[in-house]
């Protein structure tokens, strides 16, 4: 264990206020700022001890960067910012320090069953095995409340509304652009010096619209591009989109919208999270959709979110609570008038049966899940399944099969997939040939597996997608010992020399 006399070679600065994290608090006090801290994090499955103390820690510039539990809290009571936003320091800028701090400022005694390390000023290592890390990992789909409530005895007091005209603003500010970092630009949260100046109204029926524009754009640009070059970037519209609900809205049915278009948008920005990699947050993003849903009585949102959250729960290794949340989403979208939606909906449970390797629960899934789409379109089907159409329920129950070990039947759905798709999904396009490529390197045919591999490394210039490249090392492992076959030491040694995305 590290000696808590760590010295270092450069002189100690005076700390620095943490303005922005003071601004958050608003007129209340330290004591009932920390009380919400508590609340919050019992919401979350989190134990901290936060008291007066530890706020004016904080906001005095001695807590640089929290440490992992209340990191999670603080992302939970403000979705959409980061540590940065919050007037905290990089968590990489602070390492090493921490014995330092804690000799100058002994912290409060721990609470029994408090979260590990919950009242240290920077905790280096997250937990493992037992403790936080995994209980965070495992919880299941969960209501968080934002911090502002209608029993909220202070959900009149301001957090930060100097900036909810900037934030207006920014979703008024409209223009297009031929990448995904300048679309999404306008549609970013902007602070200025000039922003207290500007005075503060409630949002209307164009700021609704402008909410539900960001949301079919960030769509769009995930269907063209993959999400690994638009998640971070789409975390200041989702921003926007909150400061929008607390500033409030002139008409009801203006907030209804608004509310609506925010789930969506943290659902959008979720998805982004789950197909690259990032799990932990892509399931805080559907958790806040899912309780914005239950909050509003909305059981199209509530569909929409236990759909996704089936989806990534089969991505993390969860098939028994991807199966759960996908019947928790045919029982809210059932009054809906959808069957489009709830064949979506039978294919996220048969994923999640082929995760558990029930065969015939997902054959009897796939079975309902190819009737209910027989029955074609209608008006009741959410904007949001644009994306779904034949070549989605191909690829879909490719990976079924996949799960499931059938390789053969796999492969053959895949190619369907990719052949059937809208040229304008490249997306898409390239994570069904991957899927394709992996099956038949894994059912034995390497040359034609070569051959695939090949056609998705040629849209990568196109498409960022984590869940790709995946696939890809995946089926390049399988390939290895047939570098001899037609194609394959090609197919490796192109893979090879695709830049990796930290």
């Amino acid at each position: 264990m590290a000696s808590s006399t760590v010295t270092s070679s450069q002189p100690e600065r005076p700390p620095r206020p943490n303005v922005a994290f003071r601004q958050l608090r608003g007129r209340r006090s330290p004591a009932e700022f920390a009380a919400l801290v508590r609340r919050a994090a019992r919401e979350i499955g989190e134990r901290v001890s936060c008291d007066a103390r530890y706020i004016g820690r904080v906001e005095a510039g001695e807590i640089r960067c929290p440490n992992y539990a209340y990191e999670r809290v603080f992302l939970h009571m403000f979705p959409g910012r980061t540590l940065t936003d919050l007037g905290f320091a990089p968590r990489s800028s602070v390492r090493g320090r921490a014995a330092r701090t804690a000799v100058e400022t002994a912290p409060a005694p721990r609470v029994p069953g408090e979260s590990r390390g919950a009242m240290e000023p920077y905790e280096p290592r997250e937990t493992t095995g037992s403790g936080d890390t995994r209980d965070a990992r495992e919880r299941g789909p969960r209501a968080p409340h934002r911090l502002y409530e209608p029993h909220e005895p202070f959900a009149k007091d301001p957090l930060n509304h100097e900036e909810s005209d900037v934030l207006r603003r920014a979703f008024m500010t409209g223009g297009g652009a031929t990448v995904a970092a300048a679309t999404l630009a306008p549609l970013g949260l902007t602070t200025g010096a000039t922003a207290a100046e500007r005075p503060l109204r409630r949002a209307g029926t164009s700021e609704a619209a402008a909410l539900e524009e960001a949301v079919r754009r960030i769509r769009l640009l995930d269907d063209r591009h993959g999400a690994d070059g638009l998640y971070r970037r789409a975390a200041a519209p989702l921003r926007a989109a909150y400061e929008l609900l607390d500033a409030g809205a002139t008409r009801q049915t203006t907030a209804d919208r608004l509310h609506a278009g925010a789930g969506e948008l943290a659902i959008s920005v979720g998805w982004l999270a789950h197909d690259s990699g990032r799990f932990d947050d892509a399931r805080s993003h559907y958790a806040e959709a899912l309780a914005t849903a239950r909050m509003t009585g909305d059981p199209a949102l509530e569909a929409h979110a236990f759909c996704n959250t089936a989806f990534l729960a089969r991505d993390a290794g969860r098939p028994r609570e991807a199966v759960r949340a996908a019947q928790a989403a045919q029982r809210a979208a059932q009054p809906l008038g959808s069957d489009r939606l709830m064949s979506l909906l039978a294919l996220r449970e048969a994923g999640g049966w082929a995760g558990l390797a029930d065969r015939t629960g997902c054959a009897q899934a796939l079975a309902r899940a190819h009737a209910l789409f027989e029955r074609g379109r209608a008006d009741a089907d959410p904007e949001w399944m644009s994306f779904y159409g034949e070549a989605e329920l191909e690829g879909l129950e490719a990976q079924c099969w996949s799960t499931l070990g059938d390789w053969r039947r796999a492969s053959r759905h895949a190619r369907r997939a990719a052949r059937l798709q809208d040229p304008h999904f490249t997306r898409n396009i390239a994570l069904y040939t991957a899927e394709l490529a992996d099956d038949l390197a894994r059912e034995g045919r390497p040359d034609e597996a070569a051959e695939a591999g090949l056609r998705v490394l040629a849209l990568l210039d196109q498409v960022q997608s984590s869940r790709i490249q995946t696939m890809l090392a995946g089926t390049a492992r399988v390939l290895l010992p047939h570098r001899r076959a037609s194609g394959v030491s090609e197919f490796l040694d192109r893979h090879a020399s695709v830049p990796r995305r930290v």
